[in-house]
């Protein structure tokens, strides 16, 4: 089979359409298996639905299922566009938490988010307080003056007990830095969409930023997300690394 490997801001994806509905579990751990497989954090098949230019199913590199994945979202639309599934640099497609709009400009996407829910924002943990926020998929978010620090095992601890990936943010000069860990990959990843929009969703919701900011993920790259008429939008440039022929 043949697969397109993207890179969306440090952030992975192993990218094809089929035609039928299947569980593909088994094959997201192999082919997203960094020494013996592609290697990704996550695998996104597109496949065809009566309404929108298509649905998708995603998949976590530990074969379990995702419904949202802000960066997966933006990766899949230029890979849509380029395969002719979706047309006039514009793609509307049903993710498992909802319907993507994305508008394409060469390599710069940008995706309107999902309506977000806040959970809870009470949550005391480790001497912080955390918002649980679900912007897609459920993430915990609190804010630090440093990200220096990045204890991997107290973000397993939180992402275990609240079933959520969990977020560490920093504004600093009005841009928001943002490291996140996430389930499914366990364990810190370059970049997590999601995880950056519930960041910006507090913060904004606190007043603390503006109705569009730039975003530092791990891997340096800058994205922005803004605010507008009720919309949350996630923007930055993607990356087709390679199309490969797997014998998995």
């Amino acid at each position: 089979m043949t697969v397109t490997k993207y890179s969306a801001n440090g952030n992975d994806f192993i990218i094809f359409h089929a035609q039928q509905k299947q569980n593909r579990s088994e094959l997201a751990k192999k082919l997203c298996h960094r020494q013996n497989g592609v290697g990704a954090d996550g695998m996104v098949v597109l496949l065809p639905h009566p309404d929108y230019d298509f649905e998708w199913e995603f998949y976590n590199a530990d074969g379990s299922r995702a419904a949202m994945c802000g960066n997966a979202s933006r990766a899949v639309a230029h890979y849509a566009i380029e395969k002719g599934i979706s047309r006039d640099d514009k793609a509307e497609f049903l993710t498992g938490a909802g319907v993507i709009r994305a508008t394409i400009n060469g390599l710069y996407v940008v995706s309107d988010m999902v309506k977000p829910h806040i959970l809870d924002r009470t949550i005391e943990a480790f001497g912080e307080q955390w918002w649980l926020i679900d912007s897609g998929v459920p993430h915990l978010v609190t804010f630090r003056d440093s990200l220096e620090a990045f204890d991997v095992e107290q973000m397993r601890s939180l992402r275990e007990q609240y079933n959520a990936n969990v977020n560490i943010a920093a504004i600093e000069d009005g841009d928001l830095y943002v490291r996140t860990y996430e389930r499914g990959v366990e364990d810190e990843t370059l970049a997590c969409g999601t995880g950056m929009v519930a960041c910006y969703i507090r913060a904004h919701v606190e007043g603390t930023l503006g109705d569009m900011v730039r975003v530092f993920p791990k891997s340096g790259d800058e994205l922005y997300v803004s605010h507008d008429e009720g919309v949350y939008r996630f923007g930055g440039q993607v990356t087709k690394t390679f199309i490969a022929e797997t014998l998995i």
